[in-house]
């Protein structure tokens, strides 16, 4: 795992969290392989909304700029631009069960973000302080993720329909899986979209899973809207399609990577074990769900009902 210590004016990089946050001059210094340790010039800036504000999380989510000159050929950073950090938002179990969310869907589609877990320490060289080191997660960078994947972002208004069926169906049910209810496609709310040419649909990529129900962080909570009682009630929030068999191909993906979703849980060492024992039955229920002819079309049926829950638009959702 990679060790990584901020250092720098922290409290006040911290404490900046307006909605016009300045970038702040720190130190990014890690160890390599050899022991020997690097240091790089970085500028660094608050970001996020729920996870940025004093009264909701401790640490907000941080955005990294890298320096373009000053690095060596062998610096693991030389070619990063900016790259997203998550942070704790209370206990850094939760930033693991985050960073695990992404590795599903990093086995479900190359067409994802790829995560690092890092531990971290932040060190106030202003305030001489050494604050306890805790785990955040690196998320590549979204034009990155894009050109290795051989497309362009797009921020183009569109509805769900109007994206890759299959590569919608595979995150609308990832999603489902997770539990996750906090993201659309029309507001592009924790949703980039890519594609390989102006003409072709656009490729659904999702992020920011801290208020699903796999990870189950206390401060989440479903939108009232949708009149769930917990993030963990799951809910499917894809467009109506009539047709079941055209989820055949999705479900038998998520079947054949079974083992491999619950290895993920059952293999980590950093989790507690009645987190693992709770996910493993957080699970089955959605295996149970998509294996059952019956209750797979009751679930994914949900959007087909124009007065039901899955048609509804949260409040607050603002088009681009």
């Amino acid at each position: 795992m990679l060790d990584i210590t901020l250092s720098g004016h922290i409290r006040e990089l911290l404490n900046d969290r307006s909605d016009r946050a300045q970038y702040h001059q720190i130190e990014l210094i890690y160890r390599k392989p050899n022991s020997s340790l690097v240091t790089v010039e970085t500028k660094i800036r608050t970001r996020g909304s729920f996870r940025r504000l004093k009264e909701n999380c401790y640490y907000p989510p941080l955005l990294i700029q890298f320096a373009k000159t000053g690095q060596t050929d062998s610096s693991l950073f030389k070619d990063q631009d900016r790259l997203k950090l998550v942070m704790p938002c209370q206990d850094d179990e939760y930033v693991i069960r985050e960073w695990l969310a992404y590795k599903i869907y990093n086995l479900l589609t190359p067409k994802s973000f790829r995560v690092r877990l890092v531990k971290l320490r932040l060190e106030d060289n202003l305030k001489g302080k050494m604050y306890s080191p805790f785990y955040g997660i690196l998320i590549e960078n979204e034009n990155e993720m894009s050109k290795r994947n051989g497309c362009s972002l797009t921020e183009k208004r569109m509805r769900p329909e109007q994206t890759d069926t299959n590569s919608f169906l595979i995150m609308a049910v990832f999603q489902y899986l997770a539990g996750n209810t906090d993201w659309s496609v029309q507001f592009l709310q924790n949703i980039r979209l890519i594609t390989t040419d102006p003409n072709a649909a656009p490729i659904p990529v999702p992020y920011d899973f801290d208020m699903c129900g796999i990870v189950n962080a206390p401060y989440a909570v479903p939108h009232e809207e949708l009149k769930l009682i917990s993030v963990q009630d799951r809910l499917y929030r894809g467009y109506c399609i009539p047709d079941m068999k055209r989820f055949d191909g999705v479900i038998g993906l998520f079947n054949r990577l079974r083992n491999k979703i619950y290895g993920l849980y059952t293999d980590c060492p950093l989790l507690y074990p009645g987190y693992i024992k709770n996910t493993k039955a957080f699970l089955d229920e959605f295996y149970t769900t998509i294996n059952s002819t019956r209750a797979a079309e009751q679930e994914f049926h949900v959007p087909c009902d124009k007065n039901g829950p899955g048609n509804i638009i949260i409040k607050g959702l603002r088009e681009h």
